[in-house]
């Protein structure tokens, strides 16, 4: 699910026909009311009460589709009026107009949230003893319209924080998804920052000296130049490498395309001819750190001579030359990303009496 679809499908909770049904089924307590109004006035009264009642339809459904499309200062203003007419219908329908009330404590319920079953508890009570306590009404306690305005509102609370966890819960599929596209991005620019910083590093030492070659010996340069365009196809393969999410890194391919590339550089490379001391496990990591520390020496270092040394739990790159790039860039901000991954540390810096160091140790596995 990408970022677009989420704000559909929390809308599809709030618009949709669950929502137009509970809205519509409370128009049902008007019109229980109705006839209440015509059972205890006549004539003139019962005309008055059942505008009354219908206004009160009508400001219901101006409020539920105000709370629906959340232009709220209109629905304050239609709540407020449904309980206006709700007190004007207690003389024209006595303990029936507490149907009214239902209507009105699930419109609010929403808004209030875990308060709901409190006021609803409380409506509840008054329409069981208000019915009672009027002399001129002579009826008897309001326990139907208590029971049915008190589980209206636990119904209408209850499906309000279903939409609520509903749309909670398409919100954290899209920040997941985002999170996941920006994990990605992130892998991808690693990738090619990794990838192609060795190859294209080879690209233009290798090109620099075919330049240089050319006038004095030619055939060399043209092996050069050969080795340009090898270098350059195996970029391509990385790039596409890198986009696809498959990285064909080998220690024992990096070690052989580094002791090119120090060679082309002028460097004399002291790099280990076998890798099985690394495990398996650890081949790929320890590739991208040769990669890395190899191509920061043919960038920045101006050095000499090169070695890279091995173990089981470590790889170690150390140069003579006059020290690594200024300032950490993306390469090795990657690395260690890496390594972090993995349960290791990374150490860069100047090495003594001079030169630079790129080390990296991962956390041996203890054998019971």
């Amino acid at each position: 699910m990408n970022d677009s679809t989420a704000p559909a499908d929390a809308q599809r909770w709030v618009h949709g026909w669950r929502r137009l049904v509970l809205d519509a089924g409370l128009l049902a307590f008007p019109i229980v009311t109705v006839p209440a109004v015509l059972e205890h006035s006549s004539g003139a009264a019962a005309v008055a009460g059942c505008v009354i009642v219908a206004a009160f339809a009508v400001a219901y459904v101006v409020g539920a589709v105000a709370a629906a499309r959340r232009t709220w200062r209109r629905y304050w203003v239609s709540l407020g009026v449904c309980t206006v007419l709700f007190a004007a219908a207690l003389p024209f329908a006595h303990g029936e107009a507490f149907f009214l009330a239902a209507v009105v404590v699930s419109l609010v319920a929403p808004r209030i949230g875990r308060y709901a079953p409190a006021l609803g508890a409380v409506v509840a009570l008054a329409a069981v003893l208000v019915p009672w306590a009027v002399p001129s009404w002579r009826a008897e306690p309001g326990w139907p319209q208590a029971i049915a305005l008190f589980f209206t509102v636990l119904v209408v609370y209850a499906f309000a924080e279903a939409i609520h966890a509903n749309i909670a819960l398409v919100e954290a599929r899209a920040e997941v998804a985002r999170l996941a596209s920006e994990a990605e991005r992130t892998r991808i620019a690693r990738d090619l920052h990794d990838l192609l910083g060795h190859s294209l590093t080879a690209i233009t030492v290798k090109s620099t000296l075919a330049r240089r070659l050319l006038e004095t010996e030619t055939a060399r340069a043209g092996e050069e130049m050969a080795a340009v365009e090898t270098l350059a196809r195996q970029a391509l393969t990385d790039v596409r490498a890198a986009v696809s999410g498959y990285r064909d890194v080998t220690l024992a391919g990096e070690l052989a395309r580094g002791r090119e590339l120090l060679r082309a550089c002028g460097v004399t490379a002291d790099l280990p001819t076998a890798v099985d001391v690394v495990g398996p496990d650890h081949q790929e990591l320890f590739g991208w750190v040769v990669r890395e520390g190899l191509t920061n020496v043919a960038r920045h270092a101006r050095a000499t001579r090169c070695a890279v040394t091995l173990s089981a739990s470590s790889v170690e790159v150390l140069d003579d030359g006059v020290g690594g790039a200024t300032t950490e860039g993306s390469g090795l901000a990657g690395l260690r990303e890496r390594v972090a991954d993995a349960g290791g540390r990374v150490e860069a810096g100047p090495a003594s009496p001079r030169g630079w160091r790129l080390a990296v140790s991962l956390t041996p596995v203890e054998v019971p």
